[in-house]
């Protein structure tokens, strides 16, 4: 199926992680879930799903990431393919998270595999320097995240306001088709407001919508924040 969502801004990316309370039949919910509410608050929505969830996820036309990519074809035992989740129905792979990091030789390859196979890159970066560097590699999408703030209680838009505003001038300096995202503790409306109004596309979350039990409720506050901005 087609993607109904695109990887184009306003867009909010969920990271599922390996997640316990989002895998499987709770995946397949979520990104139905996402698919209404994309279309009610005209934001983009993408998923990325543990490995073994990408085609049911997929199924639904929500837009869906690829946690990781890792070669192409050939005699790679435990290693992921990048033509195998685009024919899973992946339309893009999310690169060097900070828990899947990846030297600056090795990123370049993964890039270069997962284009081969025509799938779009979101790569993430700590710092200003990391982004300006990786913006020369030609990736789609930049999401910068401070590694200390994942997952945390304060978001990177309040706690570190500068980080985001020199990451939008410094990667829109090198090529202003590069869409760019901020994420690390990112959970609400204000959150997401204050990202935009700094110059953000959009913004990359995990945890806040991926475990909650209420996932509706946080989504549609995350929604909100593309409104008030």
């Amino acid at each position: 199926m087609k993607a109904l969502t695109k990887l184009k801004p306003p867009l909010l990316v969920i990271n599922l992680k390996a997640y316990k309370q989002s895998f499987g039949l709770k995946a397949l919910q979520l990104a139905r879930q996402c698919l209404k509410l994309s279309k009610q608050f005209k934001v983009n929505i993408a998923i990325a799903p543990q490995h073994v969830d990408i085609a049911l996820v997929a199924k639904t036309g929500i837009a869906t990431l690829a946690q990781h990519v890792d070669v192409t074809f050939g005699r790679y035992t435990g290693w992921q393919s990048s033509f195998a989740v685009k024919q899973a129905g992946c339309v893009g792979t999310m690169l060097n998270h900070s828990e899947h990091k990846l030297g600056f030789k090795e990123l370049k390859q993964k890039i270069l595999i997962a284009k081969q196979a025509g799938l779009k890159t979101l790569v993430c970066a700590a710092t200003v320097r990391e982004a300006t560097r990786i913006a020369k590699l030609e990736p789609d999408i930049i999401a910068v995240e401070p590694p200390e703030l994942i997952a945390g209680k304060v978001s990177v838009s309040t706690a570190k306001p500068g980080l985001i505003a020199k990451t939008v001038r410094a990667v829109k300096k090198i090529d202003e088709n590069i869409i760019v995202l901020c994420g690390a503790g990112v959970k609400s409306s204000v959150d997401v407001s204050k990202a935009l109004q700094l110059g953000a596309e959009g913004v990359l979350v995990s945890s806040c919508v991926a475990k909650s039990n209420d996932k509706v409720k946080v989504l549609k506050s995350l929604l909100e924040g593309f409104q008030k901005s």
